[in-house]
Protein backbone atom coordinates (compact mmCIF):
# COMPACT_ATOMS: atom_id res chain seq x y z
CA UNK A 1 0.00 0.00 0.00
CA UNK A 2 2.57 2.55 0.94
CA UNK A 3 4.15 1.80 -2.60
CA UNK A 4 1.56 2.66 -4.16
CA UNK A 5 0.84 5.53 -2.72
CA UNK A 6 4.47 7.05 -3.30
CA UNK A 7 3.90 5.57 -6.99
CA UNK A 8 0.68 8.02 -7.15
CA UNK A 9 2.70 11.09 -5.44
CA UNK A 10 5.26 10.73 -7.57
CA UNK A 11 3.59 10.54 -10.80
CA UNK A 12 1.86 14.18 -9.51
CA UNK A 13 4.90 15.40 -8.88
CA UNK A 14 6.03 15.14 -11.71
CA UNK A 15 2.38 16.09 -13.26
CA UNK A 16 3.02 19.46 -11.47
CA UNK A 17 6.97 20.48 -12.49
CA UNK A 18 5.78 19.77 -16.17
CA UNK A 19 2.55 22.29 -15.51
CA UNK A 20 5.26 25.03 -13.98
CA UNK A 21 6.96 25.21 -17.41
CA UNK A 22 4.51 27.52 -19.57
CA UNK A 23 4.54 26.27 -22.95
CA UNK A 24 4.05 29.31 -25.57
CA UNK A 25 4.78 30.77 -29.13
CA UNK A 26 5.82 34.34 -28.84
CA UNK A 27 6.96 36.95 -31.42
CA UNK A 28 9.73 39.49 -30.40
CA UNK A 29 13.33 40.52 -30.96
CA UNK A 30 16.24 39.21 -30.62
CA UNK A 31 19.43 41.20 -28.78
CA UNK A 32 22.11 40.07 -26.81
CA UNK A 33 21.90 39.41 -23.31
CA UNK A 34 24.93 42.20 -22.72
CA UNK A 35 23.39 45.28 -24.85
CA UNK A 36 20.15 44.11 -22.94
CA UNK A 37 21.70 44.40 -19.65
CA UNK A 38 22.86 48.04 -20.81
CA UNK A 39 19.32 49.13 -22.30
CA UNK A 40 16.73 47.04 -20.19
CA UNK A 41 16.12 50.42 -18.32
CA UNK A 42 15.97 52.92 -21.10
CA UNK A 43 12.46 54.82 -21.94
CA UNK A 44 12.57 53.81 -25.24
CA UNK A 45 13.71 50.18 -25.12
CA UNK A 46 11.55 49.06 -27.51
CA UNK A 47 12.48 51.04 -30.07
CA UNK A 48 16.68 50.74 -29.09
CA UNK A 49 15.48 46.69 -29.50
CA UNK A 50 13.87 46.75 -32.93
CA UNK A 51 16.83 48.71 -34.19
CA UNK A 52 19.27 46.79 -32.89
CA UNK A 53 22.35 46.11 -35.08
CA UNK A 54 23.13 42.40 -36.24
CA UNK A 55 26.71 43.53 -36.12
CA UNK A 56 26.54 44.06 -32.24
CA UNK A 57 25.15 41.36 -31.54
CA UNK A 58 27.63 39.12 -33.55
CA UNK A 59 30.55 40.54 -32.03
CA UNK A 60 32.86 38.42 -29.58
CA UNK A 61 31.32 39.45 -26.17
CA UNK A 62 27.87 40.58 -26.99
CA UNK A 63 27.60 36.56 -28.80
CA UNK A 64 29.21 35.22 -25.54
CA UNK A 65 26.68 36.64 -23.01
CA UNK A 66 23.89 34.57 -24.79
CA UNK A 67 20.71 35.96 -26.13
CA UNK A 68 17.24 37.23 -24.85
CA UNK A 69 13.95 37.12 -26.83
CA UNK A 70 12.14 40.81 -26.10
CA UNK A 71 8.39 40.73 -26.21
CA UNK A 72 5.77 43.24 -24.49
CA UNK A 73 8.08 45.61 -22.53
CA UNK A 74 9.67 42.04 -21.41
CA UNK A 75 13.13 40.57 -21.69
CA UNK A 76 13.23 36.43 -21.73
CA UNK A 77 16.70 35.18 -21.54
CA UNK A 78 16.98 31.96 -23.83
CA UNK A 79 18.41 29.21 -22.54
CA UNK A 80 22.00 27.73 -24.22
CA UNK A 81 20.55 25.81 -26.94
CA UNK A 82 18.13 28.87 -27.81
CA UNK A 83 20.82 31.24 -27.85
CA UNK A 84 22.99 28.81 -30.37
CA UNK A 85 19.70 29.15 -32.45
CA UNK A 86 19.40 32.66 -32.46
CA UNK A 87 22.85 33.22 -33.28
CA UNK A 88 22.66 31.01 -36.60
CA UNK A 89 19.37 32.75 -37.29
CA UNK A 90 21.16 36.07 -36.89
CA UNK A 91 24.40 35.03 -39.27
CA UNK A 92 22.02 33.78 -41.98
CA UNK A 93 19.47 36.96 -42.05
CA UNK A 94 19.36 39.22 -44.48
CA UNK A 95 18.04 42.15 -41.69
CA UNK A 96 21.05 44.30 -40.72
CA UNK A 97 18.41 45.37 -37.32
CA UNK A 98 16.08 44.37 -35.02
CA UNK A 99 15.69 40.57 -36.16
CA UNK A 100 12.04 40.08 -35.32
CA UNK A 101 11.12 36.16 -34.57
CA UNK A 102 8.76 33.74 -33.53
CA UNK A 103 9.65 31.38 -31.03
CA UNK A 104 8.59 28.52 -29.55
CA UNK A 105 8.92 27.29 -26.05
CA UNK A 106 8.43 26.92 -22.17
CA UNK A 107 9.14 29.35 -19.89
CA UNK A 108 10.30 29.21 -16.23
CA UNK A 109 10.85 32.55 -14.13
CA UNK A 110 12.39 34.62 -16.83
CA UNK A 111 14.28 32.30 -18.87
CA UNK A 112 12.80 31.06 -22.08
CA UNK A 113 13.71 27.20 -23.44
CA UNK A 114 13.61 27.13 -26.77
CA UNK A 115 12.21 24.35 -29.02
CA UNK A 116 12.00 26.11 -32.18
CA UNK A 117 12.88 29.98 -33.67
CA UNK A 118 12.48 31.20 -36.76
CA UNK A 119 12.50 34.58 -38.54
CA UNK A 120 9.26 36.37 -38.28
CA UNK A 121 7.80 39.59 -40.26
CA UNK A 122 8.46 42.26 -38.18
CA UNK A 123 5.38 44.42 -36.01
CA UNK A 124 3.93 47.00 -37.40
CA UNK A 125 4.74 50.34 -36.12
Amino acid sequence: MLQKSLIVVSILLLACTALAAEKVKLNGYIIDNMCAGHHGKDANVEEVVKHHKKSCALMEGCSESGYALFVDGKFYKLDAGGSEKAMALLKKTKAERGLAVEVEGTIEGDTLTVSSISEAAPAQQ
